[in-house]
């Protein structure tokens, strides 16, 4: 599987990817993007700042990159970065289907994103997919699969996945709100034709909803490869909003509260890949000084405290304004 290969990396940044969630599109929920944006939201301008994310990641040693066909114009940035540099053969390519853009590039739309998880969504955006990504995806995810979610039950949505994975395309799934363990174990449980359907689960986890952990840590003994989204909890554990402990935590390493946020969840064992969902080059470079955090027992116990009740984290993400 495509994943293998971050294996082979030697930089210290190889279990962290970077999401493009927060600049394929003018809005999304992510706190503090009046200032790391500013006013000129054009297609061009976040097209340059994507661009310019992806050269100073993979500077860094940063190989796996994440779309989704949501999320803006994500995928036709990363298609041009791709073409601009034809002999990046090391890099991992991973997107989403299941959520349709509907914004229409406006950060104050009513409704930014449509979920459907039937097979008609899949086929539209398989294509859409492939016809900016081409043989460069490596990985197509269900986008934010819930326990109800119909992608869980449907055979010919999985006889169509399992075509694709037989062609060489990595199957995964990505997971969201308060009963994410309850969709990742149902998601184990999909076979076709006796072989698990999914190689990788992507999910929210952070010191503030770390409630999927122990269905994370199964999947990842199940063979899964597990991808971390959401681990600055949209901005929550960024300074300036970050907590009182995780700004001691920062204080005591002299690094940043994004940092240290990360670092706790690169201790566990099951995290494969740790997006990180960067809006300036700036952050993203404090993003990846995470593997250089210390985290004794003490301050792993202290940041681990900070956790909330899943349903209360959630409704408050939901309540969080689209900037």
């Amino acid at each position: 599987m495509p994943f293998a290969r971050l294996a082979t990396a030697t930089t210290p940044t190889c279990h962290i990817g970077l999401g493009l969630a927060a600049v394929g599109r003018p809005g999304y929920i992510n706190l503090g993007r009046d200032e790391d944006l500013g006013a000129d939201r054009s297609a061009d301008a976040l097209r340059t700042r994507t661009h310019e994310l992806l050269d100073a990641a993979y500077a860094q040693g940063v190989r796996y990159f994440d779309a989704a066909r949501s999320y803006g114009r994500s995928e036709e940035f990363l298609a041009d970065w791709l073409k601009a540099h034809p002999d990046l053969d090391d890099v991992v390519i991973g997107s989403k289907w299941g959520y349709t853009y509907t914004a229409d590039w406006s950060a104050d739309a009513e409704t930014h994103e449509v979920k459907d998880h039937g097979l008609a969504t899949y086929e539209r955006q398989r294509a859409e997919t492939d016809a900016l990504l081409g043989e460069r995806l490596d990985l197509y995810q269900i986008h934010s699969v819930t326990p109800d979610s119909p992608a869980l039950t449907d055979k010919d949505l999985h006889a169509r996945l399992a075509e694709a994975a037989a062609g060489g395309l990595t199957i995964g799934f990505s997971t969201s709100g308060p009963a994410q363990a309850d969709a990742i174990r149902a998601a184990l449980a999909v076979t076709v034709d006796g072989e698990p359907l999914f190689r990788t689960v992507q999910s929210t986890y952070n010191v503030l909803e770390p409630s999927a952990g122990p269905a994370l840590a199964e999947a990842h003994d199940a063979g899964l490869t597990v991808i971390v989204k959401e681990g600055m909890a949209n901005g929550r554990l960024a300074a300036p909003h970050a907590p009182d402990a995780v700004r001691a935590v920062a204080a005591a390493t002299g690094l940043g509260c994004d940092a240290v946020a990360l670092a706790w969840i690169l201790s566990r064992p099951w995290a494969g890949v740790v997006l990180s969902g960067a809006a300036t080059v700036p952050q993203l470079m404090s993003n990846l000084h995470a593997p250089a955090v210390d985290l004794d027992a003490d301050r792993m116990t202290r940041l681990a405290a900070l956790a909330e009740e899943p349903r209360a984290y959630w409704e408050r993400r939901g309540q969080l304004p689209w900037h």
